[in-house]
């Protein structure tokens, strides 16, 4: 591969020097890192991350290729991947190509050769931030910088309506005896796999779809997905998400939808440090004593007192690194949700029989 320059440049002014990877150009976003030590095309697929850039922990990054069917959406929404080592070959018999060529595909800047072991050590010093990748402003740092200028603060930024499906469309098994209204605010393919391999036909429905749409599909349960952008923000999530448990059926929350089904319940949530991204973060199930390994992708978080002053609420998980709230659920509705990513892709499965619990609420 032609060995182009590239810089990135973060938001405190820290440069980091290396060569491009992906489509030469200018982008920018949130600089954010994950741990997880295989799955990229799922990482760079997931829509929780759109608007970011993704530094990986691991080194070796392309060595296996892209296959077209390991995608969590149709396209990433990624605006950026930063690497150590970049592989433009591949090992894999069944891939369908290269990351290179998929980075160029779906217009993608990135950057490698830099220490990445460093950069980490950085945003967990200095926290996320925004930051830029450019393969035109070598000699040009004002410029650059004034690029970066532009790049939206990911806190009060709602991004899921712009994700999202623009129409309904189903999953599954139209013969199946269980039917969830899926609310999209950013879902991820194997979350959709989960529920239908478990006997459920799942409706998808645009973020900003009505209750009154919904219940006319008559569901049996409702799901509210993951996604990206700060819950805070997404009043029109929340007050569909109230008058969701006002109807008493099962609801389901993962990630975003967890932040969405707490605002709903008068919990706040607010911004991290630098988040939980990778496939080995540490969970404890309160209700059974037992812990899990688990994948996770967000960079907001709820409110621990506001969860521990609502009468109506139970802590259900807990995150064992650094004690943030990782599930909780109602006391008198059908209602729960957890912060990480029990569909596991990429990940350990260790948090599937959440899936079934939901099935079995529904039962």
């Amino acid at each position: 591969m032609n060995k182009q320059k590239a810089t990135l440049l973060l938001a405190d002014g820290t440069i980091f020097r290396g060569t491009l990877i992906g489509k030469p150009g200018t982008n920018g976003g949130e600089i954010c890192f994950n741990t997880g030590m295989t799955g990229y095309q799922e990482i760079y697929t997931d829509p929780s991350y759109t608007g970011q850039i993704i530094v990986t922990t691991t080194s070796h990054i392309g060595n296996y290729g892209v296959i077209d069917t390991e995608v969590e959406s149709d396209s990433p929404t990624i605006s950026g991947i930063v690497v150590n080592t970049f592989s433009d070959v591949y090992s894999r018999l069944d891939a369908d190509g290269s990351l290179q060529d998929y980075l160029v595909k779906h217009n993608i800047t990135g950057i490698a050769d830099i220490d990445t072991r460093m950069l980490v050590r950085h945003i967990r010093s200095k926290g996320a931030m925004n930051a830029i990748i450019s393969s035109e402003f070598e000699d040009d740092l004002a410029g650059l910088k004034a690029e970066l200028n532009l790049v939206p603060d990911m806190n009060g930024l709602e991004l899921s309506s712009k994700v999202c499906t623009k129409e309904p469309y189903f999953f599954g098994d139209e013969n199946a005896t269980i039917k969830v209204a899926c609310l999209d605010f950013g879902i991820k393919k194997n979350i959709l796999r989960n529920l239908a391999d478990r006997g459920v036909y799942c409706k998808v429905f645009p973020a900003k779809t009505s209750l009154s749409e919904l219940q006319a599909w008559s569901p049996n349960g409702y799901f509210l997905s993951n996604g990206p952008g700060d819950p805070a923000v997404m009043e029109y999530a929340v007050n569909t998400t109230r008058e969701i448990l006002e109807t008493g059926k099962p609801v389901f929350g993962i990630c975003l939808g967890h932040q969405l089904l707490a605002e709903a319940c008068g919990v706040s949530t607010y911004k991290m440090h630098h988040g939980h991204r990778g496939i080995n973060h540490p969970i404890k199930n309160l209700v059974t004593g037992k812990s899990e390994i688990t994948s996770q992708n967000h960079g907001f978080v709820v409110k621990r007192e506001d969860v521990e002053n609502n009468s109506d609420l139970e802590i259900t998980h807990v995150h064992l690194n650094d004690g943030t709230v990782a599930g909780i659920k109602l006391k008198s509705k059908p209602a729960f949700s957890v912060q990480y990513h029990p569909e596991s892709a990429p990940g350990p499965h260790d948090s599937r029989y959440l899936f079934d619990e939901f099935v079995s609420l529904m039962q």
